[in-house]
């Protein structure tokens, strides 16, 4: 299991190469993690998405 530091580190790696399609990337990641019945690693993913998600800030309308 990742620490809070590592995945706020990998959230923030992947928001400088990817911009916002990083949160959509990770979403995929962890998609295929569960369909492959990697719950673990599913759940990491999920927990990059949103610190991304809180990262990119509240969304305008």
């Amino acid at each position: 299991m990742m620490s809070e530091l590592q995945v706020h580190t990998v959230a923030r790696q992947m928001l400088e190469r990817h911009g916002f399609a990083a949160i959509a990337k990770a979403a995929e990641q962890a998609q295929a993690c569960e369909g492959r019945g990697e719950a673990d690693e599913a759940k990491e993913w999920r927990h990059i998405e949103d610190a991304m998600k809180i990262m990119r800030g509240p969304a305008l309308s």
